[in-house]
């Protein structure tokens, strides 16, 4: 039988203390899981939006390189495109919400300045070239906060589980424990004052 159980006045302090720390500790869970939750949508509205602009400037990114394929040749088109170089300045830091680590993407910008000539091409390489940079930008925002919001919700999941635990297990167990122990000291504070009043009328009738 754990000790603490017993029915003595100081577990039912460490019992009273346990129940208000319990309650605590439910109501910051449960504000943290709120504040995720709005954090949480506000991401889910913005990846719906940059999906959106990312469709947009994927058709028009496309239909330009079709027109620049039509005005330059396919095969000019893919000897320029090898002039492109890999994209090596993407950083990845982190920002913490509510204890959740979550990625922050930061990356150079295309040089203004195109890796080919003005002189051999066309006005439509040129806009397939700055609307395909939109959508790499745009990719990369997208990837940002789709992984946020994945953390994000991993994050509300556990959140859930331990306010869940605390309101369910924790808190009745404690709220169970400390009117078991009042009960027991009320019941164990009459005995002793009924024991009392017989030990006195024993002595009131000794005395007569």
């Amino acid at each position: 039988m754990d000790p603490n159980t017993f029915p003595t006045k100081g577990n039912l302090i460490l019992a009273k203390n346990s129940l208000a720390l319990a309650r605590q500790g439910y109501g910051l869970m449960d504000k943290k899981r709120n504040i995720l939750i709005r954090e949480l949508m506000t991401l889910i509205d913005q990846a719906k939006d940059i999906q959106s602009e990312i469709d947009v400037t994927f058709r028009e990114a496309y239909q330009a390189l079709q027109k620049a394929n039509i005005d330059l040749g396919i095969n000019y088109v893919q000897e320029i495109s090898l002039l492109i170089p890999v994209e090596t300045s993407i950083k990845i830091k982190t920002r913490s919400i509510m204890g959740t680590e979550i990625p922050l993407v930061q990356h150079d910008p295309a040089p203004v300045v195109p890796y080919y000539s003005f002189y051999n091409t066309s006005e439509s390489l040129d806009i397939a070239k700055l609307k395909f940079e939109k959508v790499k930008e745009l990719t990369i925002k997208l990837s940002m906060v789709e992984n946020s919001a994945y953390r994000l919700a991993s994050n509300i999941k556990k959140t859930q589980k331990r306010a869940n635990a605390l309101k369910n297990i924790t808190i009745p167990t404690y709220e169970a424990l400390t009117k078991n122990i009042s009960d027991a000291l009320e019941e164990k504070d009459r005995e002793e004052f009924t024991r009392l009043k017989v030990i006195k009328r024993n002595k009131e009738k000794t005395n007569s």
